[in-house]
């Protein structure tokens, strides 16, 4: 894909990407001092939003906290990962629990700069490197 055929991304985008890119952000943001206690915040509010939407219907499985019984309108698609926790209604297959469990390690390496990186990433999943990496068709991508 030539520039002239990519798609435009937005300033916003731009700047995250170039700050990913950035020696000094990856080396000061992006190591586990800094990233972690994100990690460990982003799973504490992902488990009480979970909770307390979902009926305190909590269990781990696969690798994540399982928040079941929420609204739709309190996560994405089928399901999101917040830190540790998965919210859902009722998408709890095997292969979906596996590629919520990278995106699990996904924001346990990244803190709260996952959250940017993956906007950053696009809403195309075909695109954006997080999904793939997760596994498109376990996440129910096709």
């Amino acid at each position: 894909m030539t520039a002239e055929s990519a798609p435009q991304k937005g300033r916003a985008a731009r700047t995250v990407d170039r700050l990913a890119r950035n020696r000094v952000v990856r080396a000061v943001g992006l190591h586990p001092v800094v990233a972690r206690p994100g990690y460990w915040f982003a799973t504490a509010a992902g488990v009480t939003w979970g909770a307390v939407l979902g009926g305190f219907r909590v269990s781990k499985r696969g690798g994540v906290i399982v928040c079941a019984g929420l609204p739709r309108w309190a996560f994405g698609r089928g399901g999101t990962t917040i830190g540790a926790a998965y919210l859902t209604r009722d998408n709890t297959a095997d292969g979906v629990l596996e590629h919520e469990a990278v995106h699990r390690a996904q924001w346990k390496k990244y803190g709260l700069a996952f959250i940017p990186l993956y906007l950053a990433a696009g809403r195309d999943a075909k695109r954006n490197r997080f999904e793939i990496e997760a596994g498109l068709e376990k996440g129910g991508y096709r």
